[in-house]
């Protein structure tokens, strides 16, 4: 088993790729209302809520657990609805010495394809892969989906 690892998943939805892709890009202030038992807050840290670059701090609850990290949105693709997110501080900072998350959203005929990656260096063998993550992912990619169809 290595240190370093990459997981992916891919969700089909029913929410709009410009839709879903813009919750993340400009609007990710939204969330702690979309999925509040999931994500408790997010507010920026430094810069704005949608410049790369910008650090935004987050509250979330992960296994039961609270916790919270510091992230920077690293790099921005608009056309190809690509985002990549870096955690710099944080409970996960105890585990992985790199943590970066890819989002990308594709339109399909009806909804979107979000496929979520995850990049990782653990600090040591003894850390498990982090699977938690991704699936906090996938939920908060489904309760994204609910808001949008409700609205």
């Amino acid at each position: 088993m290595g240190l370093t690892g990459k997981l992916e998943v891919e969700v089909a939805i029913n929410s709009p790729a410009d839709k879903f892709y813009n919750i993340f890009r400009r609007q990710s202030h939204h969330l702690p209302n979309i999925c509040s038992d999931k994500v408790h807050k997010i507010d920026v840290h430094e810069g704005d809520w949608e410049t790369p670059g910008s650090v935004k701090n987050w509250g979330y609850t992960l296994g039961g657990e609270a916790m919270s990290l510091k992230e920077t949105m690293e790099s921005v693709d608009d056309e190809n609805k690509i985002i990549t997110f870096k955690v710099l501080e944080g409970e996960i900072t105890k585990h992985f010495k790199i943590f970066k998350s890819h989002l990308q959203v594709k339109a399909k005929d009806k909804g979107s394809l979000v496929k979520w990656t995850i990049e990782y260096e653990k600090v040591n063998e003894d850390v498990p892969n982090p699977d938690a993550y991704l699936e906090f992912a996938v939920n908060v990619t489904k309760d994204i989906e609910s808001h949008h169809l409700k609205a």
